[in-house]
Parts: C-alpha cells; sequence; structure tokens
C-alpha cells in the first residue's frame, strides 16, 4: 500500500533473484479499513516510493486509481471461515474480507506466477495462501523474512508516526518475542510463565496498550496449549503507542 521501506524493498529483491520481470503494484486499498481516519492518515509518499522501486530494479509499477479497481461494483461475497475473524480479524471487522478483495482482483490484472508477502503480516498471508487455494490459481506464495530495525521494530508504513520516546520504547516488542523464544530454545514450556514475562516487558512500557499476546499454531492461528515435539510454535503481538497499531510475530518453534 506504499510508504515503502527496507521491507518491502527485501521482497523485490528476493522476486528479482528467481524471476525475469518483476512488477510491483501501490495501491491504498480503501475497502480494508474499517476506521476512515486510518485511511485517510495512510501514507501516500508515491514520489519517494517511485525512486525506490527504479534504485531497486523493480520492472513494473502498477499504480491503479480506485475505480480502475472498483469500478465494475462487482459485489465480493467469499469468506475465508474463522480465519479471517481471529486476532487481526477480531480487531478490524471486515479487514480481510477486503484484503482478499484486492489481491484478488490484482492477481487477476497482473496475473503473476509468483507472488512475494512478508511474514510481518502472518494472518495476511494465512488469507492469501487460502485464497489461491480456494480459487485456485496459478500462483506461487512466497513468504519472506520480517526486516527489523536496530531496535528490533518490524519494519512498517506505520512506524513514522512513532514520536522518538515511543520509537525507542518499541523495541521492547522484539525483547517480549525473544524472551519466549529464548525460554523454549532452553526447553522451558510453562506457556503461561512464558507469555506473563512477554507480557511483564511490554508493560513496562507506560504508553503501551497492549491489545493481544498468545502462541498459536502458524498454520491455523489457534492457541496452542500444549507442545508436541515436531510443532512448529509462533508468537503473535498486537500493541499501540498512542494511535499507532503495531503488529509482530516470530517463530518460537520450527
Amino acid at each position: 500500500m506504499g510508504a515503502l521501506h527496507a521491507g518491502h524493498i527485501s521482497l523485490l529483491e528476493i522476486a528479482l533473484k528467481e524471476n525475469d520481470v518483476v512488477i510491483c503494484s501501490i495501491f491504498v486499498n480503501p475497502t480494508q479499513f474499517n476506521d476512515p481516519k486510518d485511511l485517510e492518515k495512510y501514507p501516500r509518499p508515491i514520489e519517494k516510493d517511485t525512486e525506490l522501486l527504479e534504485k531497486a530494479g523493480c520492472s513494473i509499477l502498477f499504480l491503479p486509481e480506485v475505480e480502475d479497481i472498483y469500478g465494475d461494483n462487482t459485489p465480493w461475497t467469499h469468506t475465508f471461515g474463522e480465519l479471517e475473524n481471529i486476532w487481526e480479524g477480531a480487531m478490524r471487522p471486515g479487514h480481510f474480507k477486503g484484503v482478499g478483495q484486492v489481491v484478488y482482483k490484482l492477481f487477476n490484472i497482473v496475473k503473476p506466477d509468483n507472488a512475494y508477502f512478508g511474514q510481518k503480516d502472518f494472518q495476511q498471508t494465512l488469507i492469501i495462501k487460502r485464497l489461491i487455494q480456494d480459487f485456485k490459481l496459478p500462483i506461487e506464495l512466497h513468504i519472506c523474512p520480517i526486516i527489523r530495525e536496530k531496535n528490533g521494530l518490524a519494519m512498517s508504513s506505520r512506524n513514522i508516526r512513532l514520536n522518538d520516546a515511543e520509537h525507542l520504547a518499541s523495541g521492547k516488542i522484539y525483547e517480549a518475542l525473544m524472551s519466549v523464544k529464548t525460554g523454549i530454545d532452553n526447553q522451558e514450556f510453562d506457556f503461561e510463565n512464558l507469555l506473563a514475562k512477554a507480557n511483564a516487558i511490554l508493560q513496562s512500557i507506560p504508553s503501551i496498550q497492549l491489545e493481544y499476546i498468545d502462541l498459536v499454531n502458524p498454520e491455523t492461528l489457534q492457541k496452542v496449549l500444549k507442545i508436541n515435539q515436531n510443532d512448529k510454535l509462533l508468537m503473535i503481538i498486537a500493541v499501540k503507542f498512542g494511535t499507532t497499531r503495531l503488529i509482530d510475530n516470530m517463530y518460537v518453534k520450527s
């Protein structure tokens, strides 16, 4: 959706290694915002974005207008079941319906062989995976690693909204994630204790509002209450610093 940063550029770099032509679409999609103010505030530095894409070697920039995408007024009735209603879906009702709708439209316009998305928006990657499966689209989905700032904060277009104090404190999100991963690496499997330690790290920041923190199955996003030896485990976090909402995740067992 624009306001590109090193995380976005990393997707392009991976795609350029694996494809002859790489297309980047920039479209601030109105149907995935449940808060009109959030849509209005979303950054749109298109000149800077275009320059970054040119420097990265992007082949084509697809920059549609709203009427190009939604001019046909075709209703979108496809659903993703429980996956679109939990976690981010519960916090942002209708968000994943909008994501599914616009990605389906973009896929049908561009018709890519490969699609590259970042792990930071983990639930979104599962929605897109389901979209590809449900519509039997001939597209291979690639999930690329999270790119982080020096303090561990996952790169996001929203980070520019943080003031200096909030930006400094935001490193606690990564610290909380790492505390759980370190605990599990050390064979500590008391979920309640692990999450309590992570929560304490986050709550040490006076300005933070914790929305959720949990350990989930990365295939279904369902809460995990017991670790089986061969299971993967993902930790997910959503917080607010003032009016700025940040999400993050980490494989703490893979």
